[in-house]
């Protein structure tokens, strides 16, 4: 079995020597304290972070969960079918109340589960008012606060003459429209950093500083290629931007690498990730992208493209989705075309 220590010697400020990335991202396995994050027969697969973080895979998206003293803090909440196995496996981690659920993006395996645990937690403004029932008044009828970027609550709610998309429970009930928003929870500082037109154009990363762990929705996908939502705003450079962000958010463990793997990162789906990863992630979709764009400047028609295959060397790993592969070279292509 390899240790830590193996896979975090080799590379110094968030780079990887190219001779042993592709070694390292299957002895990465090793070194993170979960099992498959991708759980078959519907059931959940409960992976301890920290002493007091953890994430529940196998409800749509992975979901992240904070517990301390003033409650728990989700990260997503799944898809809607899943609530109920999700809020069990919370109750036998802890009894105490859901505070807050952080939307990382408005994908329905990811937020279908918002107004479900939501009702089944309370609000923070119980404790700080020391009333219920005004509490109950000024909040979402006592639920616990449903947070995210407004470009999230824009796309979850209804345009004008058609119907919702999702239930008015699962809205956010705190919208911010800043970059950066910031509150504690649990004695230490929490970061929701909005990261515009990467996945789509609702996308967050949340940052638990003293637990060293970032949550990073659908910006990272560890199952397939990147699903880049051309139609929703999403775009490759924004992507890239994205992972840029996330590789600067990540520490690894030098020079002490003894001591464990540095940050860790929750994707939006597969296992949990150190920062090396996220590098090798990042670089993968970076050569995609400037093969794409060197047969585009041949005059390369999009089925031509597709034809010739610019992310083979990568399909094994993040191409046996059905579909995958196609639909990230077109929105490249769509994201390189576009007029400005």
């Amino acid at each position: 079995m390899h240790s830590s220590k193996t896979i975090t010697r080799i590379f110094t400020n968030g780079r990887t020597y190219s001779t042993v990335a592709a070694t390292l991202a299957l002895i990465a396995c090793s070194a993170v304290p979960s099992r498959a994050a991708e759980p078959d027969k519907g059931e959940l697969d409960v992976v301890r972070v920290r002493p007091n973080f953890y994430m529940i895979a196998g409800a749509g998206g992975n979901i992240g969960v904070q517990i301390g003293s003033d409650g728990v803090v989700l990260v997503d909440a799944g898809a809607a079918n899943a609530s109920d196995r999700v809020l069990a496996a919370i109750r036998k981690l802890t009894d105490l109340p859901i505070r807050y659920v952080i939307d990382t993006n408005a994908d329905a395996d990811f937020v279908g589960g918002n107004g479900k645990l939501a009702k089944a937690g309370r609000t923070i403004f119980t404790n700080v008012l020391g009333n219920p029932a005004l509490a109950d008044a000024m909040t979402n009828g006592g639920a616990a606060a449903i947070l995210a970027h407004n470009s999230i609550l824009d796309r979850m709610s209804a345009p004008t003459g058609q119907a919702a998309p999702f239930p008015a429970d699962a809205l956010p009930t705190e919208a911010f429209y800043p970059k950066r928003y910031t509150l504690r929870m649990n004695d230490e500082g929490i970061e929701v950093l909005y990261q515009p037109a990467a996945h789509s154009d609702a996308d967050s990363f949340v940052f638990f500083r003293g637990s060293d762990v970032v949550v990073a929705g659908d910006v990272l996908d560890k199952t397939r290629f990147p699903v880049i939502d051309i139609a929703h705003g999403g775009s490759i450079q924004g992507e890239i931007d994205a992972l840029n962000k996330l590789i600067e958010l990540a520490i690894p463990p030098t020079p002490f690498i003894y001591k464990g793997v540095g940050t860790y990162v929750i994707p939006g789906h597969g296992r949990l990730c150190e920062q090396m990863e996220v590098v090798d992630y990042r670089d993968m979709v970076v050569v995609v992208r400037d093969v794409i764009a060197d047969m585009i400047k041949q005059g390369m028609t999009l089925d031509q493209i597709k034809s010739a295959s610019p992310a083979k060397p990568y399909e094994t790993q993040y191409g046996t989705q059905e579909g995958s592969t196609s639909a990230f070279v077109e929105a490249i292509y769509k994201s390189l075309t576009v007029k400005k």
